[in-house]
């Protein structure tokens, strides 16, 4: 069994967390992770309700659980701070924006706080706000992410704090789990691979279009975001698969700002489930997705292939 800081605070048998991805990750997809020892999460979105995060939050019952919120939305909606708390996950991640505001309550209800970290400043936030755990999010994720690379970013992490610190972006198999763990980090925080579980809030077609996908089909950009009228700040554009409208405004946001009918386009797609128009988010780690497959599986099997691959680290220094 792998063991380090993560998996003592949180009692799991695998440092694991499943990325609380909105859209996605919901109750099933979270008990999923949580049932193979690591720590599922649920991603709450902008336009999601306090009863959504009461219900989600209720399904994987004695399991340990976290959810996902961003402070950018929590400015202007702390009913779902407080639907939070009242639901006791073991973590809050508080990211895309200032966590400051949030730690104190969740501290105050013994609620665990973590953050993700694009950029070196935002490390020294998130170590001045007094959080638990540290997230260290590359660009090859998928979702909405910043513009540093995995492995440079985690190792300056590293450098700057001696907080517990998960790997996020470009992590789908055991190798990749050695990988940072040799490295130094505690944990990783895995999103992508989990998008073609049956758990997921996702559909049978998005699932079926990110195992078709390769790992050089994804683009970094806001344009679905500008395209939904979303208050996403600038900095953090999000990954998703290459498809029609990104192919066509990519790099044209500032026209699409002011192109109603495009805008329309996406709305309206996101409701039909039209995915040549509305965004698939997923990270450059999407070509190693090539089956459906429970969640509680995928992470055992990554465990166990991490596991076998850290076994032959001593055979380097032979």
């Amino acid at each position: 069994m792998i063991t380090t800081a993560l998996t003592r605070r949180f009692d799991l048998s695998t440092p694991v967390i499943g990325a609380p991805m909105a859209g996605v990750a919901g109750g099933a997809l979270a008990a999923a992770v949580s049932r193979a020892g690591g720590l599922g999460m649920i991603g709450v979105a902008g336009n999601h309700s306090p009863d959504f995060i009461t219900e989600q939050c209720a399904i994987p019952e004695r399991l340990p659980f976290g959810v996902g919120l961003m402070a950018w939305v929590l400015d202007d909606r702390p009913e779902l701070l407080e639907a939070t708390i009242a639901a006791r996950p073991a973590l809050v991640s508080v990211s895309f924006g200032d966590p400051a505001p949030y730690v104190g309550p969740l501290h105050d209800a013994g609620i665990a706080v973590a953050v993700q970290v694009n950029t070196v400043d935002d490390v020294h936030r998130a170590v001045a706000s007094d959080v638990d755990v540290i997230v260290a999010q590359g660009s090859e994720a998928g979702g909405h992410t910043g513009h540093r690379a995995t492995l440079p970013l985690l190792q300056e992490v590293l450098a700057l704090t001696d907080l517990p610190v998960v790997a996020a972006g470009g992590i789908a198999t055991g190798r990749g789990m050695a990988a940072v763990l040799a490295a130094g980090a505690a944990g990783v925080w895995i999103g992508t691979a989990l998008l073609s579980c049956p758990e997921g809030l996702n559909s049978p077609a998005a699932r079926a279009r990110v195992r078709a996908a390769a790992g050089e089909d994804t683009v970094l950009t806001r344009a679905f975001d500008v395209a939904q009228r979303l208050a996403w700040p600038e900095r953090w554009p999000g990954r998703a698969l290459e498809n029609e409208f990104s192919r066509a405004w990519h790099g044209r946001e500032d026209e699409l700002a002011h192109d109603d009918v495009a805008s329309q386009r996406v709305v309206d797609a996101r409701r039909s489930g039209d995915l040549e128009q509305a965004p698939v988010y997923a990270g450059e780690a999407v070509g190693l997705v090539t089956a459906e497959r429970s969640a509680t599986d995928v992470v055992r099997t990554l465990t166990e292939d991490a596991e076998r691959a850290l076994r032959t680290v001593p055979d380097l220094l032979g």
